[in-house]
């Protein structure tokens, strides 16, 4: 029933399946990233063994782990970043570095993404639908503080907003098509995912360039609030 309410949901207030002059389709998101991941797989699995292996660590300290969960945040921007540094052929996007690179710009990251999932938290306390629509109508605020230094806060989420009018619902489609991968990892104690991962993100990298460009292509701006 909640499945079905928030599918209604998504096809009526995108009418995606006769409006849309771009269709996204999943298929073509992960075959993307495929291509873009061919020569990094290994690195990309250790880029994220590294990161779990440093949030778990810190995690894990009494009395600690919840204190500086906000440090983590930066941290997790700049894995987002290595990937969506890949699919553009940036040199040597997995570098260690990225894991540390969101602390230049601590503020502008921290506060902003903690803003996303703040809002996503209030809106889930309603019900659970509009909470998924709301994080996925926020999902591209990572990449957009990336490409847009000089946006922060509410005016790179309602950026994200923008961007994804007449998008929930591919994005939706994109990550369900990931759950049996998810499943198999199980199969792995949980070793797979640091391969899953990776895959993951690069689909959704390639992802927020194809929602970019049509947000562009229907004359788009991107302003700064």
């Amino acid at each position: 029933m909640l499945f079905s309410r928030f599918y209604v949901h998504l096809s009526k207030e995108n009418n995606i399946f006769k409006k849309n002059t771009m269709r996204i389709y999943a298929s073509e998101m992960r075959a993307a990233a495929r291509e873009n991941l061919k020569g990094h797989w290994t690195e990309a699995a250790l880029l994220i063994f590294v990161y779990f292996l440093i949030v778990g660590s810190l995690s894990s300290i009494p009395f600690v782990g919840s204190g500086i969960s906000l440090l983590f945040i930066p941290m997790g921007w700049g894995v987002t970043c290595a990937f969506l540094a890949m699919k553009r052929g940036e040199d040597d996007p997995m570098n260690i570095n990225c894991l540390i690179v969101g602390y230049k710009d601590f503020g502008r990251i921290c506060l902003t993404l903690f803003l996303q999932g703040f809002y996503v938290f209030l809106w889930t306390l309603l019900l659970v639908i509009p909470g998924i629509i709301k994080s996925l109508s926020y999902a591209m605020t990572s990449y957009i503080l990336r490409d847009y230094p000089e946006l922060r806060y509410n005016g790179a989420i309602e950026l994200s907003m923008d961007m994804m009018q007449g998008h929930k619902w591919e994005l939706f489609y994109l990550y369900l098509t990931f759950i049996g991968w998810g499943i198999l990892c199980i199969f792995t104690l949980g070793i797979g995912i640091f391969w899953l991962e990776p895959y993951i993100e690069t689909s959704v990298a390639n992802f927020y360039e194809k929602v970019k460009e049509d947000y562009l292509t229907r004359g788009g701006s991107c302003y700064v609030k």
